[in-house]
């Protein structure tokens, strides 16, 4: 269901603001989803992985990974299982921690998951063609305006 159908006339503009938003992340969610099975045989939560170990060529610790992606530790395993199978990914050993290893990509795995994200890079920008680039940077100031305003005044919790 369309999250934006949610909201009503009478309903504060910021809520209606806010289901629009929400909408529209499901919306290119749902589109790069798509295309990424379809022209690279995978799933948005390998490629957050694979863009994870990209921006930290020495790889990561699995509970690293783990908090930065925000998923639990055994996701995290299992989608490190099938990439290592795949040669996409490597398991090294810490050195001092014989429990603990790093998990890093492969040359294979640097070399598809930069095609991966040039790909993706054409998608995102795609999703936005029907605004010049102007208001895409007019949205992108606004909306940080709004982030840092949440950033200086969390929201309160209800009583």
């Amino acid at each position: 269901m369309d999250m934006e159908a949610r909201g009503h006339s009478e309903h504060p503009q910021a809520l209606r603001l806010w289901l629009r938003m929400l909408t529209l992340t499901q919306l290119v969610e749902k589109q790069v989803r798509s295309q990424l099975r379809e022209r690279f045989e995978t799933t948005l939560p390998r490629f957050d992985l694979m863009a994870q170990l990209e921006r930290n060529p020495d790889g990561l610790k699995m509970n690293e990974l783990s908090r930065r992606m925000m998923v639990t530790g055994g996701n995290v395993t299992g989608i490190t299982d099938q990439l290592v199978a795949e040669g996409l990914v490597e398991r090294v050993e810490v050195s001092g921690d014989r429990r603990a290893y790093r998990v890093r990509l492969t040359p294979r795995g640097r070399s598809l998951f930069g095609e991966m994200a040039h790909q993706h890079e054409g998608w995102i920008v795609s999703a936005f063609e029907g605004l010049s680039p102007e208001e895409v940077q007019a949205l992108h100031q606004l909306l940080g305006k709004v982030k840092q305003h949440y950033k200086d005044t969390p929201l309160e919790t209800a009583a």
